[in-house]
């Protein structure tokens, strides 16, 4: 038996960790024995990889290769584990994120394909976007900012490095559900993804190739 990996990725301040929350406790409501995870993992060194990243204590290819290296670790510890157990994984943040953060920091797109080589492809690939205005007000409510959330502009790079990454994980064969919440609240985003969700089934077997 074989689960469903199920991602979500957004722009930060567009409602994703609240989102995957909730849609966590729908699809266990709904009798899917699920796994919610996080990206960086949780593990010490997951956790680290996010405060030296957030902090720019650690940048660049040193950074990407960090959160690389914690991506393989966890899939192959926590991730492959309960999908080969037949477990419904929700995963927050994955790839398109990566193709976006670390692009931000100057990686370019081939080096990060290339460290992300062999990570499998999700059976559905969640989204979340929003207007710039709507994000920035969402971050100023949070309080908290990463350094890549300073103003709007950053905003407004994050949204076109993410359109960029939905043309480039799509080309690889992610099937990527892309969902505006400018006017959605968490419920109802979750709700939208939930339905998608139950009509998703465990694709056969493929993983990110080599860039050419």
């Amino acid at each position: 038996m074989t689960g469903v990996l199920i991602t979500l990725d957004g722009p930060g301040g567009v409602g994703k960790s609240t989102t995957h929350q909730i849609l966590a406790e729908a699809l266990s409501l709904a009798g899917r024995e699920v796994l919610a995870v996080v990206q960086p993992s949780r593990s010490v060194f997951g956790q680290t990889v996010r405060t030296l990243g957030g902090t720019g204590a650690m940048t660049g290819r040193a950074l990407a290769l960090a959160v690389a290296a914690d991506r393989h670790h966890q899939l192959d510890t926590e991730i492959r584990p309960a999908l080969a157990a037949g477990r419904t994984v929700l995963l927050d943040r994955y790839l398109p994120s990566t193709l976006v953060l670390q692009r931000q920091d100057g990686v370019d797109t081939d080096f990060l394909l290339a460290i992300n080589e062999g990570i499998p492809i999700p059976d559905l690939a969640v989204v979340l976007t929003a207007d710039p205005q709507t994000i920035h007000a969402r971050l100023d409510n949070r309080g908290t900012r990463h350094r890549f959330e300073r103003d709007i502009d950053d905003t407004h790079r994050e949204l076109a490095l993410y359109e960029e990454a939905i043309s480039i994980v799509e080309s690889i064969g992610f099937p990527v559900l892309r969902l505006d919440v400018t006017i959605l609240d968490r419920d109802a985003a979750a709700a939208q993804i939930f339905l998608h969700c139950q009509r998703t089934t465990a694709t056969v077997d493929r993983t990110v190739p080599q860039p050419r």
